[in-house]
């Protein structure tokens, strides 16, 4: 607990880094907050001791409709910097002033932004994750299903660069749009209102899932009334069948939104399962260069004579 309220001191001051050097897509004349960004940031949080080479862009959750920045964020950003990652918040743009396709341009644009960036980062373009927690995990979950190559063509050179997600870590997610699993407040949240059937297939994400979705980490609680478990079970199945490498924990205790549960003795222990996951796949090793198969469209893991 000490070594985390120390890091916690230490990220306090990251640089914001702007997604768009201008204006943002669909971008709307509303005063910009902490919790409801007019324009997408990213926040950045260099790792605090060793640099493994590895890197993750977390979501906080909120419904669409705000960011837990403090729990579901800063404090996750120390606990992957003091295992020698380089983390990123994502303050995404969500309801009550933007919707769909808003959060996913957002999404979609910070993982082109940090692998377009990945030298000056010092990380491996190769080993660079998605994380979110509760309505941020569907929009993680939404990055890992929904992803391209990046436009060769296009004029700014970030939008040529892939979108796809190295692995993912989705915290009591939001999956699913479809009943009886949705979460109704983040879908109205999503889409501003009402949708069709097939806007809420389209992004429940657990319809999605291909041979290239990324690695995955899940956990949940049974006790959790905010958003079902199934959620993460239906996309963990789902996982399975692609044959993705996957890993879900379900603990029976915990209410919904508890980020770490820093000092709960039992679903407390979750971020240890994740750390152990992590190092199976070489992400907290130097230099980190996973030990999957990264999708085609991505550039190779550095070989470690190399990255030195």
């Amino acid at each position: 607990m000490a070594v985390l309220l120390l890091a916690m001191a230490t990220v306090s001051a990251a640089d914001r880094l702007p997604l768009w050097p201008g204006a943002a897509p669909l971008e709307k004349p509303v005063e910009d907050a902490e919790r409801n960004p007019a324009k997408p940031t990213l926040d950045h949080y260099p790792a605090s001791r060793w640099a493994t080479g590895a890197a993750v862009i977390i979501c906080p959750g909120g419904a669409y409709g705000g960011l837990a920045l403090a729990h579901e964020g800063q404090e996750v950003a120390a606990w992957f910097n003091e295992r020698g990652m380089v983390a990123f918040v994502l303050r995404y743009r969500h309801s009550p002033h933007y919707h769909q396709p808003v959060p996913v341009l957002d999404v979609q644009r910070s993982i082109r932004f940090v692998r377009s960036n990945a030298k000056q980062f010092g990380i491996n373009p190769s080993t660079i994750g998605i994380m979110g927690f509760s309505a941020g995990g569907h929009l993680a979950s939404t990055a890992a299903t929904h992803f391209d190559a990046g436009d060769p063509a296009a004029a700014d050179p970030i939008d040529r660069t892939s979108c796809r997600p190295d692995f993912a870590v989705l915290c009591y997610p939001v999956i699913s749009f479809i009943e009886p699993l949705a979460n109704k407040g983040s879908r109205k949240n999503f889409f501003g209102g009402d949708a069709s059937e097939e806007l809420y297939r389209r992004f429940s994400n657990e319809l999605h899932v291909t041979k290239d979705t990324p690695p995955t980490f899940l956990f949940h609680t049974d006790e959790d009334e905010g958003v079902m478990a199934e959620n993460s079970v239906v996309f963990y199945l789902a996982l399975r069948k692609a044959k993705v490498p996957a890993e879900l924990h379900v603990y029976r205790p915990g209410r919904h939104g508890g980020g770490l549960w820093m000092g709960e003795p039992f679903v407390g222990v979750w971020p240890q399962q994740l750390a152990s996951w992590m190092r199976s796949l070489g992400l907290l090793n130097w230099p980190a260069t996973g030990s999957w198969n990264p999708s085609p469209s991505l550039p190779k893991p550095v070989p470690a004579e190399t990255a030195r």
